[in-house]
């Protein structure tokens, strides 16, 4: 059980006279506390780190590219060290198969090593000047300090995408973790001290989110947001933002539309589908959330994928054999998803699965698919973020296009089938920011996330997701 500090400011880890109890909730066990504030505090630790991150930049911006790439690479080499104590920590304040744990842990440590490279290329351009006495230089600076503001869904990954980047361009960063799952992404922070960072380079405190970020926002050298969450919160931020125009990269909800055409290969849809559906328990914002499938193998595809479902285990991801399913993040998101497959029943859609015995303590849901699922519920509109899928029937191309863009949001969709091309050209269509075709798990450190209508604003990842914390400088010279 953790037992060390837990708030970082100023390259100095301290402690809180209060604590936060973080439970595991395959079963409710103490996995460690956080420290933790109340409302007043928290606003002062924000403060006092943004203060600190502002007093650092211009140091950490002024360290040349390699070191501040060597660092972090050691600092990839460290949580690489501690990968499975990171791996076992993560699996049970999440409540993760532990596979899936490591696998994040992984993609962490890949993080910080690409983006460690990347901020090595250049970044500049010479433009061709007009005059022979005149030169146009481009060059790209660190933005300033950032405000990293991240979920529980997969805590580690993806404040590596957050901190790499910013740290890699120059910039100084404030974090603040869901304290829904927060003791592993705290621990992985300290393995960027561990390997050098200077104070201040990175901070994090802990608190209620509302007031936390109001602080940062307010402080005069916070220059980007980057936030990862529920579109609701990301509006409040942009308007947060706004007051003084710093910048917002927001990676919001999404609602995936999954189309399975009448050409596909319904064995690798399935499994594409188990994949995209029930990865994390379904508890991931590009998770596929409505399964449109053509007429010609709709009936196929339905028993296909509810023969899987009833199959699945569910149980402690921590266990041996691991189950293939562990427990959603709390109590009132079981309650969450069982209503809606509540509604989505009343309204007369069809159950499949499902009937598998739970653990009697736990946030367990039972995986189940429903068909003949209305429109007009929630499980057609709603981002499900659980382990449970609506499949809807359709006839032609044109009207699951028009179901699959019926909708605000825009982060992911997949498109399965038999023709790549025609998969291509149909999923180029889809009103999305990652697409997948006949691929279920898209996400890489060398590609652009982020989505397009209410899904967010921005990009992480890839030589995008570095420039994301950059200003450009444009420099007119006269020989």
């Amino acid at each position: 059980m953790p037992t060390q500090p837990t708030v970082l400011i100023d390259g100095r880890w301290t402690s809180r006279e209060s604590a936060l109890a973080v439970r595991n909730p395959a079963d409710g066990s103490l996995v460690g506390r956080l420290d933790w504030t109340d409302a007043e505090q928290a606003a002062a630790d924000a403060t006092a780190a943004a203060e600190a991150a502002a007093t650092a930049f211009a140091g950490w911006a002024g360290t040349g590219v390699r070191e501040r790439c060597r660092l972090l690479s050691a600092a990839a080499d460290l949580i690489e060290e501690r990968a499975d104590f990171l791996a076992d920590l993560l699996a049970r304040e999440a409540g993760k198969r532990l596979p899936e744990a490591r696998g994040e842990i992984a993609f962490s440590v890949e993080y910080f090593r690409w983006f460690a490279e990347q901020a090595r290329r250049p970044h500049g351009a010479v433009v061709q000047e007009e005059r022979a006495v005149r030169r146009h230089l481009v060059r790209r600076k660190p933005a300033g300090v950032v405000a990293s503001l991240t979920p529980w869904n997969f805590p580690c990954s993806i404040q590596a995408r957050k901190l790499a980047p910013a740290l890699a361009a120059g910039c100084t960063v404030v974090a603040r973790v869901s304290e829904k799952a927060p003791l592993a992404v705290t621990e992985m922070i300290r393995c960027l001290t561990d390997a050098g960072l200077p104070p201040g380079a990175v901070n994090l405190v802990h608190g209620p989110a509302a007031e936390i970020t109001e602080a940062l926002l307010a402080h005069r050298a916070v220059r980007v947001v980057s936030f990862t969450g529920s579109t609701e919160v990301g509006r409040l931020i942009m308007r947060q933002a706004s007051n003084r125009i710093v910048r917002p990269l927001l990676e919001l909800g999404g609602n995936a539309p999954f189309l399975v055409l009448d050409d596909a290969d319904v064995d690798a849809a399935v499994e594409g589908a188990m994949l995209a559906r029930f990865r994390n328990t379904g508890q991931s914002c590009i998770a596929a959330n409505r399964f449109l499938v053509q007429d010609g193998v709709h009936d196929e595809f339905v028993a296909a994928f509810a023969a899987r479902i009833k199959a699945m285990t569910v149980g402690d991801g921590t266990a041996d054999p691991c189950p293939d399913l562990g427990p959603v993040i709390d109590d009132e998101r079981a309650a969450a998803v069982r209503g809606l497959v509540d509604e989505a029943v009343a309204a007369g859609a069809q159950v499949h699965g499902g009937e598998q015995r739970l653990p009697e303590a736990g946030s367990y849901v039972a995986p189940c698919v429903l068909t003949e699922v209305p429109q007009d519920v929630g499980l057609a509109a709603e981002e499900v973020f659980g382990p449970v899928a609506g499949i809807f029937r359709f006839s032609t191309v044109e009207e699951a296009l028009t179901t699959a863009n019926a909708t605000e949001m825009g982060l992911a969709g997949y498109v399965y089938s038999g023709d790549l091309g025609r998969g291509w050209r149909i999923g180029e269509q889809l009103d999305v920011g990652i697409l997948g075709v006949n691929e279920p798990l898209p996400s890489v450190a060398f590609a652009p996330m982020g989505g397009v209508k209410q899904s967010g604003l921005g990009r992480e990842g890839a030589d995008v997701g570095l420039e994301e914390f950059t200003e450009v400088q444009y420099a007119a010279l006269t020989l």
